[in-house]
């Protein structure tokens, strides 16, 4: 089977290259509602409920759930759902629950970021939350991009034939024209366009397959013959199963997918944000398990995909499926998914050094006006995408290391902070400082030292002991007033 073969087709490459610069396209168009620092980090708090569901579930979906689910579900079966069990299911509550609070609080303090709120609800006036969670964010969040450029670059490098440095550049050149122009209202609306384009992708790619397999039956019946253990949900063992929903722990913790909840108009329609946004996860999360699936009755040996790889899958079935217009939109939704994640999480590193460290402690006696805070965040997204390059071309095998527990770092250390903050008045600021060092220490350690011989994920430990962090400091801490 010939891969990419499509993809020299005129009209496959036209519509490939077309969903590439679209973005830079709605970076110009929302370049003059940008006009200030909350319209670059927020959206001014006016994003419509649409926009904010399609936008929180497409920021936390990356090339893992195009490329990683399908081939885990190639591997593992119908088990694989379980991957995606976790953190649809918390999402679903977070939008609610966490997120309505969350939105009146940031309003009633007049927060941009998440370390504007903590420092806030704290009366941090030491800003030692400020500081350990700007560490702890860049940390994760630049490795975290620079690993979605290596995947993007790798995906264009393999569609387009062409070396990986200049598949790196093109990658960064797309996503930073237009988060320099437009900043979160590009992002937001980008991502309401690649979550149309995944519906091609993650909805009609599985539908058609299952239609030319006979259906749902059909299928299962092939797969039971290939191997029994594929069909059965609960073979991967409980331990297993354990590890995967806990995925779903780490949602509270990622700054690009709650700071959407910030930036609602209203924060009563987060309930039919929930609804469009968990129907969406539903339906990506089904598509990518079905695509594995469908993989593994149409190449039932891995030995005949490309490099043995499980998550080249759905490259393959595409190009078999599918005509130019189609595969050129579907290998074009796969670098739309990347960067779905990779321009959120520039986001965050902006506003972690624009509004966290520069305007709140280096220059907090200093008034600056929003002309100066809007061309310094734009600076810092260009100069901090440039290192997230540089890390993507000279430290491949660190950056997808510490991207593996990325995850799991922000979950443990923001999420938890974040839960405790909202829902026990009791929390103080050194019982949150202890959580987030302790959710990102066990995290590593955990990673480096325990993973193997428990086979437990990381962020379960982390989480876990991160709360106890949090409620056992705090207990013995006095409670400060929260500023108003």
């Amino acid at each position: 089977m010939e891969l990419y073969d499509k993809l020299t087709h005129p009209l496959a490459f036209l519509i490939f290259i077309l969903t590439l610069f679209l973005p830079i396209l709605i970076g110009f168009l929302t370049l003059r509602r940008t006009k200030n620092q909350s319209d670059f980090f927020i959206g001014g708090r006016m994003m419509d409920k649409f926009v904010v569901a399609l936008s929180a579930v497409s920021s936390g979906r990356s090339s893992w759930l195009v490329l990683g689910v399908s081939g885990m579900a190639y591997t593992l079966g119908v088990g694989a759902v379980w991957a995606v069990v976790g953190y649809i299911t918390v999402e679903m509550f977070q939008f609610i629950y966490i997120g309505r609070k969350l939105r009146q609080a940031t309003e009633a303090y007049q927060s941009l970021t998440l370390l504007d709120y903590f420092e806030s609800r704290f009366n941090d006036k030491q800003q030692l939350i400020r500081l350990v969670g700007s560490v702890i964010i860049t940390i994760f969040i630049v490795a975290y991009v620079a690993a979605q450029f290596n995947a993007g670059a790798k995906s264009l490098s393999t569609a387009l034939d062409v070396p990986f440095l200049p598949a790196l550049l093109i990658s960064a050149f797309l996503i930073l024209v237009y988060m320099v122009m437009g900043g979160y209202i590009a992002v937001a609306y980008n991502d309401v366009v690649r979550a149309i384009i995944l519906i091609i992708g993650l909805v009609i790619f599985p539908a058609y397959g299952l239609a030319k397999v006979g259906g749902l039956s059909a299928l299962l019946q092939t797969l039971a013959q290939l191997n029994p253990a594929s069909i059965d949900p609960l073979s991967l063992g409980w331990g297993a199963i354990i590890g995967f929903i806990g995925i779903g722990l780490g949602s509270p913790g990622q700054p690009h997918i709650v700071v959407r909840y910030m930036s609602i108009n209203d924060e009563d329609k987060l309930r039919l944000s929930a609804i469009i946004g968990t129907f969406w996860n539903v339906v990506l999360g089904w598509g990518a398990v079905f695509i594995g699936l469908l993989g593994r009755y149409f190449v039932p040996s891995v030995d005949k995909l490309p490099n043995q790889d499980p998550e080249m899958i759905y490259l393959v079935l595409s190009s078999k499926f599918f005509g130019p217009l189609l595969y050129g939109l579907i290998i074009g939704g796969i670098f739309a998914a990347i960067l779905s994640t990779a321009d959120s999480q520039l986001l965050v590193v902006a506003s972690t050094f624009v509004r966290d460290l520069y305007e709140k402690i280096l220059k907090k006696s200093v008034v600056i006006s929003e002309k100066t805070k809007l061309k310094l965040s734009r600076w810092v997204v260009f100069f901090s995408g440039l290192l997230a390059v540089i890390l993507a071309w000279v430290a491949q095998d660190l950056v997808f290391w510490l991207v593996l527990f990325a995850w799991g770092g922000l979950g443990a250390a923001f999420g938890t902070a974040l839960i405790f903050s909202l829902y026990w008045s009791r929390t103080t600021r050194a019982g949150i400082v202890a959580g987030m060092v302790t959710g990102t220490v066990v995290t590593i350690v955990w990673k480096l030292f325990l993973k193997t011989p428990t086979g437990l994920y990381e962020l379960i430990p982390a989480f876990a002991l991160a709360c106890l962090a949090i409620w056992a400091v705090s207990l013995f801490t006095r409670a400060p007033e929260a500023k108003t």
